[in-house]
């Protein structure tokens, strides 16, 4: 089993229950098994049972202990490549669906946060997208310059505007609205739960160890303790650990980032409207706040893919970071709580590999690699559920994992 994080974990601390769900104890049968227990497998468990599928989900550990609870909780429409080079890379009619079909997933992920029976700290929030030198100001304007032809909502903030705003200055700035934060462990808890009240099967430590197809076409899934499970469709929804189990179908590049989390702020008023803040270097800081007044700044991305171990070494990550958001908010003192070191995948043209497998009939992957993992599991969902179902969707072709983009670039 891929490690997935290490290091000390803010988010699974502030839920003070968990509901747990019973191991796999016997043969079941369905139309759709979920293996993976994460943000991808439950918004998928979701929006399938909603739609009329009986569906049981397989987690090997706990719902949300994997990626799910090293994630920051930023939920952006905006994506890691421009929109300007996505042009360049699929096509304009393509690059503008994607961007405009994550815009979406904001809004189903806000409807579906807004009909849990608890809270889980979802709030909307606009976006800054700083230049990060002034090298990068040209490339700002541009990409302003496509979403507006586009028609996706956007404003541009020149160096004055910005420090009217907030205590630093930049060149210029891209600011958009209409995304959000969540608390990741709590949101993806709360849907297991909702998934499992409205039908959805959902077991805990039930690891799959074999899955075959079987003569008549149905999949026969075995876990570790010897039980199995018959399902029309399979949907991998496993993080970023698919190697394990499909290693040579899924190119991508794996790299761990940090995570910093300093402790109660005592005046966040400097912090224009909590907007989330990140910028054009690549790699590239990101930071957002919390509803009890910390902050959460992530970055420093590097190879290898695994998780830094050794407590002073993450540490000393922890106060590089703390230093860049001193560097950006002087003023804010309290300090580092929290590190943590992630895994976290991207492929080769920065888009998510949602779909069907090219060689395994009914088999199905919602891998939603990238820095919008979130807003990739609900692209993820719907896809696959219009895959599964029969229907036409137009996102297909551009996410699916033998799509002529990775063989581009």
């Amino acid at each position: 089993m891929k490690e997935l994080y290490s290091g000390s974990l803010f988010w699974p601390g502030t839920l003070s229950k968990k509901r747990d769900y019973p191991p796999l104890r016997q043969n079941k049968k369905a139309q759709v098994a979920i293996i993976g227990g994460g943000m991808s497998g439950t918004i998928c468990s979701t929006v399938f049972i909603r739609s009329g599928l009986s569906v049981i989900m397989l987690e090997r550990g706990q719902v949300a202990g994997g990626s799910s609870s090293a994630n920051t909780g930023m939920l952006q429409s905006f994506n890691d490549i421009m929109l300007c080079d996505l042009i360049e890379r699929i096509g304009e009619r393509d690059a503008i669906s994607f961007y405009k079909a994550c815009n979406h997933a904001v809004d189903l992920l806000a409807a579906e946060a807004a009909e849990l029976s608890v809270d889980v700290a979802f709030k909307r929030r606009s976006s800054l997208y700083f230049a990060s030198t002034d090298q990068d100001f040209p490339k700002l304007i541009r990409e302003y310059e496509t979403l507006r032809a586009c028609g996706i909502d956007a404003q541009f903030w020149n160096a004055d505007d910005i420090a009217k705003h907030f205590p630093f200055r930049k060149s210029g700035a891209i600011v958009s609205h209409g995304d959000a934060e969540v608390n990741p462990y709590q949101f993806v808890n709360a849907l297991a739960k909702a998934a499992a009240d409205a039908g959805v099967e959902v077991h805990e430590q039930t690891d799959v160890v074999e899955h075959i197809t079987l003569p008549g076409g149905l999949h026969r899934l075995r876990t570790a303790d010897g039980f199995e499970l018959e399902a029309e469709h399979v949907v991998y929804a496993v993080g970023y650990e698919p190697e394990e189990l499909r290693g040579k179908l899924i190119k991508a590049n794996l790299n761990r980032s940090f995570v910093m989390v300093t402790g109660i702020q005592q005046d966040l008023q400097s912090w224009h409207e909590r907007f989330l803040i990140w910028e054009t270097a690549r790699p590239y800081l990101y930071l957002r706040t919390t509803v009890d007044g910390r902050v959460v700044i992530g970055g420093l991305d590097e190879e290898p893919g695994e998780p830094l171990h050794g407590e002073q070494a993450r540490y000393n990550k922890g106060e590089m970071l703390h230093k860049q958001l001193q560097a950006l908010f002087p003023e804010l003192r309290a300090p580092i709580e929290y590190v943590w070191s992630a895994t976290f995948g991207e492929s080769c043209d920065q888009l998510p590999f949602i779909g069907a497998d090219p060689a395994w009939k009914n088999v199905y992957y919602c891998l939603g690699y990238g820095g919008n993992g979130s807003v990739f599991s609900m692209l993820a969902a719907h896809i696959l559920r219009d895959l599964i179902c029969g229907y036409e969707n137009p996102l297909t072709n551009i996410v699916k994992l033998d799509r002529k983009s990775l063989t581009s670039v």
